[in-house]
């Protein structure tokens, strides 16, 4: 697997792969969160590609205290082969090189599967308490 920057034209490709993931959910527009991504930090933002295309993907982000984890998915029949560590440590390096401290990311509680995966990886549960609140209300993806 190659790990390259995301380009405009992976976008179909990144969309799909995280619908198969099941990344996608009915109050985040994907083709929003890429174009929000592009805006701040696209180097951040990496496709693992094979022969057989896009395979993977990760958005990182730094706002100068902490690092920021989403949209990693790795192709479901790929899974377990050392796709996710690999494309995980590629934005760690980066966020590194950003002088990131530390590396914070939200998984749903009941999944826990990915919460197994990113344990391996290294990561622990913090004593804190999620909260959000949604500032724009994206229109949902037409499918």
């Amino acid at each position: 697997m190659v790990i390259r920057t995301y380009q405009p034209r992976d976008q179909d490709a990144v969309i799909e792969l995280w619908g198969r993931c099941g990344l996608l959910a009915p109050q985040n527009n994907p083709v929003a969160d890429i174009q929000r991504k592009l805006a701040d930090s696209p180097e951040l933002f990496l496709v693992g590609v094979m022969e057989a295309g896009i395979v993977a993907t990760v958005m990182a982000g730094y706002e100068g205290h902490r690092g920021w984890i989403n949209y990693l998915a790795v192709a479901p029949h790929l899974q377990k082969g050392g796709h996710g560590r690999r494309i995980m440590e590629r934005a760690e390096e980066l966020l590194c090189e950003l002088g990131c401290p530390k590396i914070n990311l939200q998984v749903r509680s009941t999944n826990t599967r990915v919460i197994e995966f990113y344990e391996r990886l290294g990561f622990s549960c913090d004593p804190v308490t999620s909260m959000g609140k949604r500032l724009i209300v994206d229109e949902p993806l037409e499918r």
